[in-house]
């Protein structure tokens, strides 16, 4: 069995050394217990819904001559809520569910960055190992034997469960502007110091760290300084507090 792993050193396309804490198995099973509470209220509650509408009274009985509109309306509504609770919403919420956020974690591929779709699919898919032979004793296993408390769909996703962390959502956010030609590992951590900072700047202060972005890559057109300062409001929102 491995020790405890605080973190992940990650090097990202930016040039910035992030660490990502990776989440263990009781956040897990935390963040597990809170979507199975969901995701079984959301479809009993279909359930119980569709069937009383159905019946015209107060039965949650199958008639007695099934249709296939029972199926259609009632039954299959029902599992796709329940199967389809984490593939759709990790997707929709980049790597979170209702109960990743309230436990503080989130999914992320191994660059730190948000998972794409057929890694999220994989993940999920994976979950009928994991959960064998039942309560999830495979999955809750190999998180803890693996040295970054991975289970079984994580290794064939290639994702990690992190906890939230102003580094991850720094790397999310300057790898977002590596995208643009012009900034380079320089530039990234200059990005980084107005982020990492900005909650603490003076008005004058932000003004002048993002003066120096603009006027390090000499812009050439006000389009183009235009489009860095959209992009550069849109990064530093989350952020955003009032000057002191």
């Amino acid at each position: 069995m491995s020790s405890e792993l605080s973190g992940l050193a990650v090097d990202s396309v930016t040039g910035i050394d992030v660490s990502l804490p990776v989440a263990g198995a009781g956040a897990r099973a935390y963040a597990f217990l809170i979507d199975w509470h969901i995701r079984v209220i959301l479809a009993a509650a279909w359930y119980v819904a569709a069937a009383l509408i159905y019946n015209g009274r107060l039965s949650l009985t199958p008639p007695p001559n099934v249709a296939s509109l029972w199926y259609g309306a009632v039954i299959v509504p029902a599992l796709s809520i329940y199967f389809l609770y984490h593939p759709v919403l990790e997707l929709l919420m980049r790597g979170r569910t209702p109960g990743k956020r309230s436990a503080g974690v989130r999914i992320v591929a191994r660059d730190g960055g948000a998972p794409s779709a057929g890694a999220l699919l994989v993940r999920n898919v994976f979950r009928l190992i994991d959960s064998l032979p039942m309560f999830y004793c495979v999955g809750v296993v190999a998180t803890v034997i693996s040295r970054e408390h991975l289970r079984i769909g994580d290794m064939a996703a290639g994702t990690l469960l992190i906890y939230e962390h102003a580094d991850v959502r720094l790397l999310a956010a300057a790898g977002a502007l590596q995208g643009m030609q012009r900034l380079d590992a320089a530039g990234a951590e200059l990005v980084a110091e107005l982020l990492e900072r900005w909650p603490t700047l003076t008005a004058e202060s932000r003004v002048r760290l993002a003066q120096q972005l603009l006027a390090r890559y000499g812009l050439e057109t006000r389009a183009e300084e235009a489009a860095l300062r959209e992009r550069l409001a849109h990064l530093v929102r989350p952020w955003q507090g009032p000057a002191p």
